[in-house]
């Protein structure tokens, strides 16, 4: 068996399978360290700047080792580049033999079941969704693993898939009479007789805290686990160790009692007009806040007496339902298991409801129809401490952003990682030589009416001088709009402005043409990676502070100053120095790369934090002068 360095030498199996292959310091020291983790079973906490090629270095000793891998990533996509792309060329390299498997959540499957309750019965759903059923059904009768992701004529919201995909609430497990053939169950087998399986950070968690019946056995066998992107794993781990509860959880479990009433359960009637109670109690909860999407803090919610009412209304109304489908049990599968979800469902709404808990957040968020209720913990700290304790086995965490001013406190202390090994690698790219990083003279405070002009000017400065081939990224959806407004009749250039179609869309439209300029927000500060001269240009509108109105973080920073600690030092600085630093990710990709990076906020010149925050970005040359960044722009090709 080859030794894990002799992988990444000049001449080594990897310069044999990748043309063109350079050996990098950092990639085997990280490789060897990585190793060492997983032999000891040990934790591994490493912040492996870009181009270091952080995943084949954790890949190859995952291959080596003995024993089964779980390797989780922050998205989809980047599940799909690592398992159809990354993981083929590191095996062929090693000639490893070792079984691989890639997994989703359960969303992302066929479920056979479903589709076959909406047989036809075409007064159940709407005409556009007829259309999509047709579609999903010619796909059925080809596709061999089920996921939905094949279907590429669907949008990505479309009104089908919830009817034809299951939920851990509606799922019959090894009660369905499609069980035998669930494209789901088939995954799941073949990643329990895989060596090395890919999942993703939502997935991991789901089974991890349990919620996900039936699928408790995958992580239990693992004797190593990688996460990639960890920098996303606090804020993942926290939703799936509290609870939620969404107005639409009870309209589902109506819609579902409804088609059991019109299909098999016809005398049932009492039934679903006590479901039906339930979802106008939703309904009518819901529209007791704005009508425009928001977040706010639900135990001050509680005290409001409209508020109160419509929610023993709903109580009243689960209990009834629950006593009503009582009478009703054992004449249907399906039915029996929404009995279970009303349970669930009473039970959570209770804890929901209960303001006098210590160390969590209570909050709400609404979409244009629904109310989300939450309860999150405010540190899950001890909690994944006891986790990585339980079992002996080795732990990685790795991203290009885990560190803040040189350290890895921040991340540690969040995720109860004290004692574990840490290991910061730099960039192998000449920042110095390959960018600017360029604060602007005379800007105005952030949040002050001139800075739209500002922030117009300037974009408009910066695409003309980079002929388009930039990225505008924004701190807020407002700003991106308007923004994008008044850019339209301004500039020749192709605008793609995230919201308008899918991500991946509008990636593709971007290096599709040569002069198009991508305005973004959240989406597009991570996880892109456009290479070469397709991108010379970041402009970023300001610091990415968390929104101080966020609930979740106004729980969090009492924690905080409960404790006697400065909470914008001890949360708000960290956790925007990480987002920066991400965005600013989207520039050098290459050793060849060159560009500009641009921040329009003089708080990076004026406020003593500002050092926290250059001290974390690469180190590239400084200017001040957009004549500076303008001739620079002309000299790359």
């Amino acid at each position: 068996m080859p030794s894990v360095s002799s992988i990444f030498t000049a001449d080594g199996l990897l310069a044999q399978a990748i043309p063109g292959f350079m050996p990098r310091a950092a990639q085997t020291d990280m490789a060897l360290a990585v190793k060492l983790a997983l032999d000891d079973q040990h934790s591994l906490i490493v912040e492996a700047g870009t181009g270091t090629g952080k995943t084949f270095a954790y890949l190859g000793p995952a291959l080596l080792a003995e024993g089964k891998a779980i390797i989780s990533t922050g998205t989809k996509n980047l599940q799909e580049q690592l398992y159809h792309r990354d993981l083929p060329v590191m095996k062929k390299a090693l000639g490893s033999r070792r079984k691989t498997a890639l997994l989703k959540g359960r969303a992302n499957y066929l479920c056979l079941h479903r589709m076959s309750q909406h047989g036809g019965n075409s007064v159940l759903v709407e005409k556009e969704v007829l259309g999509q059923l047709s579609t999903v059904r010619s796909w059925a009768e080809t596709t061999k693993t089920g996921d939905v992701g094949e279907l590429k004529t669907l949008p990505e919201d479309a009104k089908v898939l919830p009817l034809i995909t299951s939920t851990v609430d509606n799922c019959l497990g090894r009660d369905c009479p499609a069980y035998e053939d669930c494209y789901l169950v088939k995954a799941r087998r073949k990643a329990l007789e895989a060596d090395i399986i890919v999942v993703n950070h939502h997935l991991f968690f789901a089974d991890m805290a349990l919620k996900d019946t039936g699928f408790g056995e995958l992580i239990p066998e693992a004797d190593a686990i990688i996460f990639d992107e960890a920098h996303q794993i606090p804020d993942i781990a926290s939703d799936y160790f509290g609870e939620s509860l969404s107005t639409r959880q009870l309209q589902e479990l109506a819609k579902d009692i409804n088609v059991l009433y019109r299909t098999v359960l016809k005398d049932a009637d009492q039934l679903d007009k006590s479901a039906e109670k339930c979802r106008i109690a939703a309904a009518d909860l819901r529209l007791l806040f704005p009508e425009q999407p928001e977040k706010g803090n639900w135990a001050e919610a509680l005290d409001r007496q409209d508020v109160q009412t419509q929610i023993s209304r709903l109580t009243d109304g689960i209990a009834v339902l629950y006593e009503v489908i009582k009478l009703h049990l054992g004449r249907d599968k399906d039915l029996d298991n929404i009995y279970e979800r009303v349970a669930q469902t009473r039970d959570q709404l209770a804890a929901l409801c209960d303001g006098l808990q210590d160390g969590v957040s209570l909050w709400y968020e609404t979409t244009q129809r629904h109310l989300i209720l939450h309860l999150t913990p405010l540190s899950i700290a001890a909690k994944f401490r006891r986790f990585i304790n339980a079992v002996p086995r080795g732990w990685v965490f790795t991203s290009a952003t885990l560190t803040v001013d040189g350290g890895f406190t921040h991340f540690q202390k969040r995720m109860g990682l004290d004692d574990a090994r840490t290991l910061e690698l730099e960039s192998p790219f000449d920042y110095r030589e390959q960018a600017i990083l360029c604060v602007p003279r005379y800007l105005p405070e952030p949040n002050s009416f001139s800075m739209k002009d500002t922030l117009f000017e300037t974009a408009k400065r910066l695409i003309a001088a980079s002929k388009g081939r930039c990225f505008l990224l924004f701190t807020s959806h407002a700003m991106l709009r308007e923004i994008a407004k008044r850019l339209e009749f301004a500039v020749d250039n192709t605008l793609l402005v995230q919201g308008t179609t899918t991500k991946q869309a509008l990636l593709d439209a971007y290096l599709a043409d040569e002069q198009a300029v991508l305005l973004g927000t959240g989406a597009f500060w991570e996880g892109v990676d456009v290479r070469g001269n397709d991108l010379i240009c970041v402009m970023i509108d300001k610091l990415p502070f968390a929104s101080p109105d966020d609930p979740l973080l106004q729980a969090r920073m009492d924690d905080v100053k409960k404790r006697g600690a400065n909470p914008f030092a001890a949360i708000q600085i960290p956790q925007a120095v990480i987002t920066l630093k991400q965005g600013a990710g989207r520039l050098i990709r290459d050793p060849t790369d060159k560009g500009v990076l641009v921040i329009c906020d003089n708080r990076l010149v004026t406020k003593n934090y500002a050092q926290t925050f250059i001290a974390s970005l690469p180190d590239m040359k400084r200017t001040r002068s957009l004549d500076v960044v303008e001739s620079f722009l002309k000299t790359i090709d």
